[in-house]
């Protein structure tokens, strides 16, 4: 049984926002018609996934600007957008203008690091800046100071018929208590927790000790734990736990056979560290809501969060994503003691 007797009580998705390089309408058109059915179904939060040079969601800003328009209560996430690629001062501005069109809603979540495939793109991403760009957590301490209203310039005032501000304008107040930082390492977990961010959670983890065995479940508790012990709301500190779900109460047969296919291909990856970075992944989970239910109340970690937003995966159709994220809304989140928003 869970070791918190709170129940789900905020119930999110994620999507990779896939498209076809010859019809990337058709894509993005089936991503924010994913979202809308998500607010039809009272799911409380919609995140994007962000991939650059790829057939995947490349501006989630934009995709959120968007959906923005075509929702009114659902909350719009990214789950992350790469700093590397960024300008802190720059994304401020977009996140605050996005922010006040969507009514205060979006929940941007950010990482760090180098951009992915760095010495192939430096030269297009940062001509002159390349040898010279930071890309450690100071790159969000930049982005936090923006967005929760510290000064940007050392100008403010009238300059002929202009009006200048020191700060990021718009300036939206509540923004900068909805930042969330994505991290599986301990380190990131501390430093999301010393600096008032909201903490994401995924399927990935670092295997950060050098003796096994190796429990991704207890490494994930170990990161939820220092996060809330670093953070000024210690024990009401937000984490939100994102893995892949995929409930079939409703599934066809074909649907179910081709679900469990594309777990059973990933699980190898689930048994070991990976890579130079020994990154540990959490196994997809496959099965009707009662036996998600009770996988999830077995997991360690899970049992610590009150959030999810679960993982679509990569591959699927439209209607797969449909029948998930019915069967999420009406069975798993109910069995999982969560209600849907009105």
């Amino acid at each position: 049984m869970p070791s918190s007797p709170r129940p789900l009580r905020k119930l999110g998705f994620l999507t990779i926002g896939l498209f076809d390089e010859a019809d990337p309408r058709r894509g993005h058109e089936s991503t924010l018609e994913i979202i809308e059915l998500g607010e039809r179904l009272g799911f409380d939060s919609a995140w994007l996934r962000h991939r650059h040079l790829q057939y995947g969601i490349s501006s989630p800003v934009a995709v959120m600007a968007a959906a923005s328009q075509r929702t009114s209560r659902i909350e719009l996430g990214t789950a992350v957008i790469p700093l590397g690629w960024e300008n802190p001062l720059r994304l401020a501005e977009d996140l605050a203008t996005v922010d006040v069109l969507s009514g205060g809603r979006i929940n941007p979540g950010v990482s760090v690091g180098p951009p992915m495939h760095f010495d192939e793109v430096k030269g297009a991403l940062y001509p002159d800046t390349a040898d010279t760009e930071d890309f450690s957590y100071e790159r969000v301490r930049r982005l936090l100071d923006f967005v929760r209203g510290k000064p940007a310039s050392d100008f403010s005032g009238v300059q002929g018929f202009e009006v200048f501000s020191d700060r990021v304008q718009p300036h939206s107040p509540g923004l900068g208590r909805r930042l969330w930082y994505g991290g599986g390492s301990l380190s990131s977990a501390r430093w999301a927790g010393e600096y008032g961010m909201n903490f994401l959670t995924s399927s990935v983890v670092k295997a950060e000790g050098a003796e096994g065995p190796y429990d991704f479940a207890q490494i994930q508790l170990s990161h939820i734990r220092a996060f809330r012990a670093a953070h000024p709301d210690g024990a009401d500190a937000r984490v939100s736990q994102g893995l892949v779900v995929i409930p079939t109460d409703s599934a066809s047969p074909e649907q179910r056979a081709k679900y469990e296919e594309y777990a059973a291909k990933r699980t190898p990856r689930t048994t070991s560290p990976q890579g130079p970075a020994r990154l540990m992944f959490a196994p997809d989970i496959v099965g009707t809501s009662q036996e998600i239910a009770e996988r999830l109340h077995a997991h360690a970690a899970f049992r610590e969060v009150d959030e999810v937003a679960f993982a679509l995966p990569f591959t699927f159709e439209h209607e797969d994503y449909v029948q998930i994220l019915t069967d999420m809304a009406t069975k798993l989140g109910p069995t999982l003691g969560w209600q849907p928003s009105a």
